[in-house]
C-alpha cells in the first residue's frame, strides 16, 4: 500500500531528476564545441552589430556592448555559447580598460584582454593565427584612431589583423580597413548631434566594408 509519504517522495524525486536532466542539457548544449568558422559571417548583420556595438561603447552602456559582442560570435561565426560568452567578456573588458586612458602606457591594460579574445577567436581562423601580434595590432589601431591619426593610415592597421585573422592580403581586404576606417571618422566627426541618419549612415559603410571583406576571405589567398 502507497502512503502519502511514499508519493510525495516520487513526486520529490521526479522534480529533481526533472531539474537534474534540464541542468545538464544545458550545460551540454553550452560547452559541446561547435565548428565555428570567421568566414561564415553575414556583411550586413555583422555591419548592423558593429553599429550598435559602437553605440553603446560611446555611451557607456556595457551590458547591451556585451550582448552584441555575444550574439556576433554566436550567431555571427558560430562559436558555442559558452565561448561566446568569453569572447565577449573578453572583449568588453578590453573595451572598458582602454577607453578610460590617456596614453599608450596605460592602454596596455587592454592588452591582457585583448590576447585573450583573439586567442578563442582564433580557433574559428582558416590560417595559424599569432595571437599576440593580432592583439598589438588590435591595440594599435585603437590607438591611432584615438591620437588622430588619418584614417587611410589607420585602416591599414585593421586591414593588417584581418590578414593575420584569414591570412589573406590584397586589395579588397585593406579597401576595407580602410572603409571602416572612414565609418569611425564620420562617428567621430558627427560625435556632438548624432543623429538616426547619421547612424544609418555609418550602418552603409559597414556593409560595403564587410561586403568587401567577405569577397576577399570567400576565395583563395591572393597576396598582390
Amino acid at each position: 500500500m502507497t502512503t502519502g509519504w511514499d508519493a510525495t517522495f516520487r513526486s520529490r524525486r521526479l522534480i529533481v531528476g526533472s531539474i537534474i536532466a534540464v541542468v545538464a542539457a544545458t550545460v551540454a548544449y553550452s560547452v559541446i564545441p561547435r565548428r565555428a568558422d570567421l568566414t561564415r559571417f553575414d556583411p550586413a548583420a555583422m555591419a548592423r552589430r558593429e553599429t550598435s556595438m559602437w553605440r553603446h561603447y560611446y555611451e557607456k552602456r556595457y551590458f547591451p556592448l556585451f550582448f552584441d559582442l555575444y550574439e556576433t560570435s554566436r550567431r555571427g561565426q558560430g562559436f558555442s555559447p559558452l565561448d561566446s560568452m568569453r569572447l565577449a567578456v573578453a572583449a568588453a573588458r578590453a573595451a572598458k580598460a582602454f577607453q578610460p586612458s590617456a596614453s599608450r602606457a596605460e592602454a596596455e591594460a587592454a592588452l591582457p584582454y585583448l590576447i585573450g579574445y583573439f586567442r578563442i577567436l582564433s580557433r574559428a581562423a582558416p590560417v595559424a593565427v599569432d595571437v599576440e601580434d593580432a592583439a598589438r595590432t588590435e591595440l594599435a589601431w585603437w590607438q591611432a584612431r584615438r591620437e588622430a591619426v588619418p584614417p587611410e593610415q589607420y585602416g591599414a592597421i585593421i586591414a593588417r589583423v584581418s590578414t593575420l585573422l584569414y591570412g589573406v592580403d590584397n586589395a579588397d581586404i585593406r579597401l576595407a580597413g580602410v572603409i571602416r576606417a572612414q565609418a569611425m571618422e564620420y562617428r567621430d566627426a558627427h560625435a556632438a548631434n548624432l543623429t538616426v541618419a547619421d547612424w544609418s549612415a555609418i550602418d552603409r559603410q559597414l556593409q560595403l566594408a564587410y561586403g568587401l571583406l567577405k569577397k576577399a576571405v570567400s576565395w583563395p589567398a591572393r597576396w598582390d
